[in-house]
């Protein structure tokens, strides 16, 4: 719960603190223009807040030009000969009038058809892609987290799909729930196993600590070049999100 926010100037950038119930500072720098928000204890100065940014300062910097430099997307506007992703697969889109339902399907191996009413919007074209992506994706992940679940031991109550700005996906500890990011399904399988991994082992440790990290070096030896291959994507939808 966030008990205070307020922004801070910190060697001339704009910094976004929340006060929080919390033991430990917690930042982080955000798509798409690299902005850095700090969730601070209750307790802890502004001094001391002022601090711990400046003492990441090189690090900030170095997330910031990495987010400058990630090639985006081209503006989607759901017409025939655009480029699409689907579990890291380019496809072209076709569009086709039809008076019977819309749908959405694949043909051959590089054709993404759209089959839509000639009077829909991009906003409607749009969606019903979105619901495609959501019913690939969920078919995918309904495997992994009952796959990687029973590997790590651990007992998650439930997961979900939704559209998120900042993250690939999250796990609650306290009601042992994972969420995901709809965008997974533009990426490779083995991207979308890293998430799903990354996820389960915080059911195990909740913080990004050395024993967090022995979980997916055991499991996913090579997760730090995934992760990479993830993070290496142009921005699409929702202006990039970092693993």
């Amino acid at each position: 719960m966030i008990i205070e926010a307020r922004t801070l100037t910190v060697a001339g950038m704009p910094v976004a603190v929340v006060r929080k119930g919390i033991k430990n500072l917690h930042l982080g720098v955000y798509p798409p223009d690299g902005h850095v928000r700090v969730a601070a204890p209750l307790a802890m100065s502004e001094a001391a807040v002022r601090v711990a940014v400046v003492t990441r300062l090189q690090w900030i910097k170095r997330q910031q030009a990495t987010f400058a430099s990630q090639a985006r997307e081209s503006a989607r506007q759901m017409v025939s000969g655009e480029s699409h992703y689907i579990l890291g697969r380019r496809l072209r889109l076709r569009v086709e009038p039809t008076e019977g339902p819309s749908r959405v399907a694949l043909r051959g191996r590089g054709t993404l058809m759209l089959f839509v009413a000639p009077d829909r919007s991009e906003a409607e074209r749009l969606e019903l892609l979105r619901r495609w992506y959501r019913a690939q994706l969920r078919d995918l992940l309904a495997g992994l987290v009952e796959k990687w679940a029973a590997k790590l031991k651990v007992e998650p109550t439930g997961w979900r799909i939704q559209r998120m700005k900042t993250k690939w996906g999250s796990c609650n500890p306290k009601n042992r729930r994972l969420l995901f990011n709809l965008e997974l399904a533009k990426k490779p399988i083995e991207c979308i196993e890293y998430i799903v991994v990354h996820e389960l082992a915080h059911l195990i440790e909740r913080r990004h600590d050395d024993r967090f990290r022995r979980v997916l070096d055991r499991h996913l030896p090579r997760w730090e070049a995934v992760r990479r291959t993830l993070n290496a994507g142009a921005l699409g939808d929702y202006g990039g999100i970092r693993a």
